[in-house]
């Protein structure tokens, strides 16, 4: 039986090597890249084509004889597009202005030029892709100047690679992308791109502030410029994808999120004001890695009334049903979604000066912050009414080391003084840790709230830079320091609350000077407002009585 085991893995391994040439021959072809798993990175080899069933082989030649331009444009854009490539060579949103007052020109010129134009083709295959970017579409209708809704194609061919791109135009921001490319008989997987860059990109911080994102159900994933690897692909599915810097976006909406796919984009241009750190600048494709691609575009501005009336397809229930995750409030957009939404409302209802709407705004807050700055002060009294108790007790066990287990009784004792005086330690805190978040709040909002981008109030240019003349940043520290010298510190020796008036000021100015002028506002006016009602505190018997109890513990001190 062992003998006869033996021969038939004998001949079985026989018939499994003279079988090798005829499977190669005949057998089912493997693919090229084996598929990724659902939203992972990948780094896939080149390919020019897709082993799925496709169109029948290309036949005849079709290109146009030079080079022309046609305009298409609504109330909202104006796109010059160029039949070499089937690429646009700008794309003006005219209701948005550059640092220079014209209608903003969303395609980054020196970016264009290096790495490619808006809806130009990534193909695996370099060739391949040079080759269908680079040659002379013919187009429908040949009109040089469509106006929205309007319809356009570009075709192109050879006799051996046939290329078709088809866009649709509304009254929106969004238009409709198809794209298709067969070589020799087979579909090549060919994705429609935003190669590199915006056009408001103007300084390193504007480049730096790109991102690759895409959205999968509940999950928005948002990738550095500093972690794209350039090539790589991200396998869908997603409901979107595409890039953004920090107030514009250029995303795709796939019509088949399962079968989509992103390529990231990342290369480098000179940097006029620093030579040895050249500018990053990321571009995506999106497109069907099976086939021809069809997909809506978003390209505009990142405002959340225009990204709310985007709608996207294919999300959970319970899930905001369009654009609107685009805007990234963080981890406090609880918070800083509110406050925006509030601060337009102010705008558009009361004052329409974005400026003012941050004082108003400002000043409503601080008032509501009012009796927590009362609480503040009562709990800063009754530990200034327990502290010779406290020292007292602190002296008779200073003698035992902090492992002493005596150590446990001064402990106790301190608690029992706070029970029977109601003083609670934190007390004196808890004003300061809530309107810490509405300061990280509004930080974070006037980061992405599109609106304020280029907003002026009084001698400030835009709410979203710095102070041009650093006088809000100055108003922070000469505020802080009246507040510091005004507010009774419980607790703290004279010498130590000196240093304290002076250096928190000058850190918080410092840190303050490169922060969004509308921040340093909204700083500098909350601490006017804190100074007003300081006064007004310390006027009280309360504020009276810890004004006496800190100028007798200075007078000891000084004896």
């Amino acid at each position: 039986m062992e003998r006869r085991l033996l021969l038939v893995f004998a001949i079985t391994f026989l018939i499994i090597l003279a079988s090798q040439p005829l499977l190669k021959k005949y057998g089912p072809k493997a693919p090229e890249t084996p598929p990724p798993a659902q939203n992972q990175v990948v780094n896939p080899t080149p390919q020019a084509a897709v082993s799925a069933p496709v169109p029948s082989p290309v036949a005849g030649a079709k290109q146009a004889s030079s080079e022309a331009e046609t305009v298409v444009e609504n109330d909202l854009y104006k796109i010059r597009f160029t039949n070499r490539g089937a690429q646009v060579k700008s794309w003006v949103l005219k209701k948005f202005k550059d640092d220079k007052g014209q209608p903003l020109e969303l395609v980054n010129a020196a970016a264009a030029a290096k790495y490619g134009f808006p809806l130009s083709l990534w193909i695996y295959d370099e060739a391949l892709r040079n080759k269908v970017n680079s040659a002379l579409y013919v187009r429908t209708p040949g009109n040089e100047n469509l106006s929205a809704p309007a319809d356009i194609s570009f075709e192109y061919s050879d006799g051996e690679v046939a290329v078709r791109k088809t866009f649709r135009f509304d009254h929106s921001y969004v238009l409709a992308v198809e794209t298709s490319v067969v070589q020799k008989g087979s579909t090549v997987s060919a994705f429609p791109m935003w190669p590199a860059a915006f056009g408001d990109e103007t300084n390193p911080a504007s480049y730096a502030a790109a991102r690759a994102e895409y959205q999968n159900g509940n999950d928005v994933e948002r990738v550095a410029l500093k972690k794209v690897i350039g090539g790589n692909t991200v396998r869908g599915p997603f409901q979107w994808a595409g890039v953004s810097d920090q107030y514009f976006a250029a995303v795709f909406l796939p019509e088949d999120p399962a079968s989509a796919a992103m390529v990231w984009l990342h290369g480098a241009l000179d940097n006029p004001q620093d030579a040895k750190h050249p500018l990053e600048v990321l571009g995506t494709a999106v497109g069907n890695l099976g086939g021809a691609t069809k997909e809506r575009m978003y390209v505009g501005p990142k405002a959340l009334d225009v990204l709310e009336s985007v709608p996207v397809a294919g999300l959970p229930v319970g899930t905001d049903p369009d654009l609107r995750k685009l805007v990234d409030f963080g981890w406090l957009g609880v918070i800083a979604r509110p406050l925006f939404l509030w601060l337009k409302w102010t705008y558009n209802h009361i004052v329409p000066n974005w400026g003012w709407a941050i004082v108003i705004q400002t000043v409503i807050i601080n008032l509501a912050l009012l009796p927590l700055r009362l609480a503040q002060m009562k709990s800063m009294l009754k530990m200034q009414r327990v502290a010779p108790q406290i020292k007292s007790i602190q002296e008779k066990y200073k003698k035992y080391s902090m492992r002493d287990p005596r150590k446990q009784a001064m402990n106790e004792e301190i608690a029992a003084i706070y029970k029977t005086e109601g003083v609670n330690p934190a007390g004196g805190c808890l004003p300061l840790i809530i309107q810490m978040p509405f300061l990280f709040a509004y930080y974070r909002m006037l980061g992405v709230a599109l609106d304020l981008r280029l907003a002026h109030w009084a001698w400030v240019p835009d709410l979203s830079s710095p102070d041009p003349y650093h006088i809000l940043p100055i108003a922070v520290i000469v505020s802080m320091l009246f507040m510091q010298r005004m507010t009774p510190q419980a607790g703290m020796d004279p010498q130590q609350q000196k240093m304290m008036n002076l250096f928190m000021p000058v850190m918080l100015g410092f840190i303050s000077w490169s922060l969004a002028a509308g921040l340093c506002l909204y700083w500098s006016v909350g601490n006017l407002i804190g100074i007003v009602q300081q006064l007004v505190m310390n006027r009280t018997p309360l504020g009276r009585e810890m004004r006496e109890m800190m100028e007798k513990r200075a007078r000891k001190k000084d004896k």
